[in-house]
């Protein structure tokens, strides 16, 4: 489980890489198709609606679920609950996650579809609403083993509605989005293993033995 877990993580990370380079100085095909589709509709309904779901689905996640995850580290220390162990590593999974994206906007330096702040490559927002979405899934493999299909699937369209979001405002290209989440999972899939965060045989959960 670990070996595959790792594999499957490198070559995430590498699919990363080798994108933001190939895609660094010309978009691609599909990248261009996309941004001519909305050509100017981000000046209205289409971008109202994209800057909404920009307010909720981008780094606000992140920042709401590391909050809680150090409370409930601080709770659950305090009263002795193995579970801390749990939440404290989720909360360097998280970390791990956002914060590795957001290295590739300098390294790649890539100009985005219009006029905005900041590098195209990788997505914040969507490297922000994957990296919770990663991490919750975890968390729950842990502490909520019934919740996960649920969260998985909370996670999946979250993610792809933060992707549709910044494609249609205009600020990204389709590959700043593809690469946000193959980074995202690449190094979480990498963390993950190295913070034993696998998911755990029945008798191992935390909150089976708590």
């Amino acid at each position: 489980m670990t070996r595959i877990a790792m594999l499957s993580g490198a070559l995430c990370v590498a699919g990363f890489v080798a994108l933001g380079v190939l895609t660094q100085e010309q978009p691609t095909a599909a990248d261009a198709a996309l941004r001519d589709a909305v050509g100017t509709r981000w000046e209205g309904a289409l971008g109202t609606a994209a800057l909404l779901a920009g307010a909720v689905l981008g780094p606000v996640l992140p920042v709401l679920l590391g909050v809680g995850l150090i409370v409930a580290t601080v709770v659950l220390r305090r009263r002795g609950d193995p579970r801390a162990w749990v939440t404290l590593r989720v909360l360097i999974l998280l970390g791990a996650c956002r914060l590795i994206s957001l290295a590739g906007k300098p390294l790649f330096a890539r100009e985005r579809p219009r006029e905005y702040g900041d590098w195209a490559y990788p997505s914040g927002h969507v490297s922000s609403v994957a990296s919770a979405g990663f991490a919750a899934v975890v968390l729950c493999l842990w502490l909520a083993p019934r919740l996960v299909a649920r969260v998985r699937r909370v996670a999946v369209a979250a993610t792809v509605l933060a992707c549709a979001a910044r494609v249609a405002f205009g600020v990204h290209w389709f590959t700043d989005v593809l690469g946000a989440v193959l980074v995202v999972a690449g190094v979480g899939l990498l963390v993950a293993p190295a913070l034993r965060l696998l998911p755990p045989r029945g008798a191992e959960r935390v909150a089976s033995s708590s």
